[in-house]
């Protein structure tokens, strides 16, 4: 009896086998496979099935198609391009292959090749829903995001309970502050969708953008109960808790997204700037240090460890001069390449971590090279102040000579011949306070207004008429920046704000009055691909440079001759002329960036005839019969056209391609 069992097992055995190998070898097996990893939204998973359908059958028109979905959805575009293509020349008259297609030229930036293949699609089907779906994205991508609005509305008239539709509409009129139209488009999928995890996400993300933290996490808690451990709504949860003050919590969520995949970067973010504002900081430290491993191109990881060191560490800690290495050796690889501005940046915040390092030497070299004699003196010499000269012979030799040739090549310098130190007797003469507020919402890097604004200040320390003031970063609301920069006497305060997504930034700042809280200005800067927090913050800088009046000081006299505190580094030429008015009298614009002064407060002007690197020289002319020019009058440049007296108020523009944030939401729609 037990030999008979033995052999109908091994009949049995030898049935099942050959049939599962059969099925292995089956590409609609593995499709099969595929779509169901697809439903779990296990991407990875899935691309694994359908590369092996494609491998048994290359000319499977779906596998294709399906493995772009999933290089889509992962964010490797150009890999989605490449299977989209594939998929297309195996299926050509499929109008959703197309759609797709477009889909991801728009995701890359290929903007134009999207809308030729909208375009025939919509020729073929003027209301393909998938084609007017992806052309209102493309007009979000162009920045028109009222056209997408009017795209999207004419959808929505024609199918009403698209998912889809009713939550885009909603999120882009989100974006426009049109915030009661988008409650009333996100409560109609929620009443068309009850059951859609999906949709009380969106719900949560549009409540989080206004500023309702309880009726978010409701929304998010819904969209768990749906969908347990949905990954993006517990990260929007943690974001929530941290906005909230709850970082412990937030912590704790943080653990949970990690335990779910340790390489997800933005994880480890949220936990280590959650200890951060519980004070554990050494704790802090070490996560920092996991997420650079995880991710070591992440911007803002690695601007929160470095503010972290700055804030907590003493400048003779070993962590400042491993973390600041890497700017170093960065800056090197700029220089090698002719990106000098680029890398003074990296000298610059690599020295701010370690003020000690040798590689200021090969800073104050690059100066040298930039044409700034005087500022490489100054470095040389606070570098032997450093006691650099100590640190071997060839070292001390090779500083000492550099100091006594460039002391006897300046010999003849401007603020030689006048007897005045140009590190003293220059310095800013505007006074900026910086803040991201505390309430804004962010769908990728929690706190990412604050990480930019820290980068900002970070650079305007460098700008020659800005003074970053010292004041807190974080503020709960418009109104506690508005007083902390007027008890201050800041003349300026700016509110940074971020918006992103996985291979874009956007940053806005708005700039404001400080003695009245007007608005000044708007400023957007938008970049993309590496370094594009870094490039961003310095476009912000470089706008509102460029929208501050000219102001300097009269800070000698001899006779008819005068000498000011800004010089060729500052734009200042031979033939410019400025008023020179009494100090006090100057009122900053209650509105817009301008200052106003009276004509009679004007005690003469001062026609530059000699510009040096840091202080110019000019001739002094007189305003009335009595002479009342003095040193310590401001120096105002005199417009061109006008020749008044009021500088005319400046408002900064830069036109942003999309908001990188709306983009990426609409995308995980598909």
């Amino acid at each position: 009896m037990r030999v008979k069992k033995y052999f109908l097992c091994l009949l049995l055995i030898l049935l099942i086998i050959p049939e599962a190998f059969s099925q292995q070898s089956d590409p609609s097996y593995w499709y099969g496979r595929g779509m169901a990893s697809m439903m779990r939204e296990d991407w990875y998973g899935a691309a694994e099935s359908f590369l092996e359908c494609v491998r048994l059958n290359p000319a499977h028109a779906d596998g294709n198609a399906a493995l772009a979905d999933c290089y889509y959805e992962l964010g490797e575009f150009d890999e989605a391009l490449l299977w989209a293509r594939k998929a297309r020349l195996l299926a050509r008259g499929n109008l959703s292959l197309a759609n797709l297609e477009a889909s991801i030229l728009i995701a890359l930036g290929l903007l134009d090749e999207a809308s030729v293949i909208l375009n025939e699609v919509l020729a073929r089907e003027p209301y393909n829903r998938e084609a007017l779906f992806t052309a209102a994205e493309l007009d979000i991508a162009r920045g028109r995001s009222g056209d997408a609005v009017i795209r999207y509305r004419e959808a929505v008239r024609r199918y009403p309970d698209d998912r889809r539709l009713l939550v885009s509409l909603a999120l882009v009129l989100g974006s426009l502050g049109d915030t009661n139209s988008a409650r009333t488009y996100i409560e109609r999928a929620l009443l068309e969708h009850p059951n859609d995890y999906r949709v009380y996400y969106y719900a949560a993300y549009l409540a989080s953008r206004e500023n309702r933290i309880a009726e978010a996490v409701n929304y998010v808690q819904d969209a768990l109960y749906h969908r347990p451990a949905y990954f993006p709504a517990l990260s929007l949860l943690a974001s929530l808790r941290y906005r909230s003050g709850q970082y412990q919590a937030a912590s704790d969520i943080a653990d949970e997204l990690i335990r779910m995949n340790r390489d997800n970067a933005l994880a480890w973010y949220m936990k280590g700037i959650s200890l951060t504002r519980l004070g554990r900081n050494s704790e802090a430290l070490n996560v920092f240090s996991n997420a650079v491993i995880v991710d070591g191109e992440d911007e803002f990881i690695r601007v929160a460890l470095e503010e972290l060191l700055i804030s907590t560490a003493r400048l003779e800690d070993p962590a400042r001069a491993r973390w600041a290495a890497w700017h170093f050796t960065r800056a090197r690889e700029f220089r090698s390449r002719n990106l000098m501005e680029q890398a003074l940046f990296e000298y610059r915040r690599g020295l701010r971590l370690n003020p000690y390092a040798r590689d200021r030497y090969e800073y104050a070299e690059l100066l040298r090279l930039q044409g700034y004699p005087a500022r490489y003196l100054e470095e040389l010499k606070f570098m032997q102040d450093l006691g650099f000269d100590q640190f071997d012979t060839r070292t001390a030799q090779a500083l000492n000579d550099a100091i006594e040739t460039y002391d006897s090549l300046l010999g003849n310098a401007l603020f030689r011949r006048w007897d005045v130190d140009p590190v003293s007797v220059t310095g800013p003469h505007w006074k900026i306070a910086v803040f991201a507020v505390s309430d804004q919402a962010s769908f990728f890097h929690t706190d990412a207004g604050a990480a930019a604004s820290s980068y900002i200040k970070d650079i305007l320390v460098h700008e020659r008429n800005i003074s970053p003031m010292d004041l807190p970063l974080r503020q709960a609301s418009f109104s506690g920046a508005f007083r902390e920069a007027r008890e201050s006497g800041a003349d300026y305060f700016m509110i940074i704000s971020a918006a992103e997504n996985e291979r874009d930034i956007s940053i806005n700042a708005e700039l404001f009055v400080a003695r009245t809280g007007g608005l000044a200005a708007r400023f957007n800067s938008y970049r993309t691909g590496q370094d594009r927090l870094r490039n961003a913050s310095r476009g912000i800088v470089d706008q509102l440079s460029a929208a501050l009046p000219f102001r300097a000081e009269l800070i000698r006299r001899n006779q008819g001759q005068g000498l000011i505190d800004k010089g060729r580094s500052d734009g200042v030429k031979v033939g410019d002329v400025f008023d020179l008015v009494r100090r006090g009298s100057i009122t900053i614009q209650n509105e817009g960036v301008g200052i106003s002064y009276s004509s009679e407060d004007i005690s003469g002007r001062i026609t530059i005839t000699a510009a040096d690197e840091e202080v110019s020289a000019g001739t002094l002319e007189r305003n009335g019969f009595f002479d009342r020019i003095i040193p310590g009058d401001e120096v105002i440049l005199v417009p061109a056209e006008t020749n008044q007296q009021t500088v005319l108020p400046v408002q900064g523009v830069n036109i942003v391609p999309g908001d990188p944030e709306l983009r990426a939401l609409l995308r995980t729609l598909r």
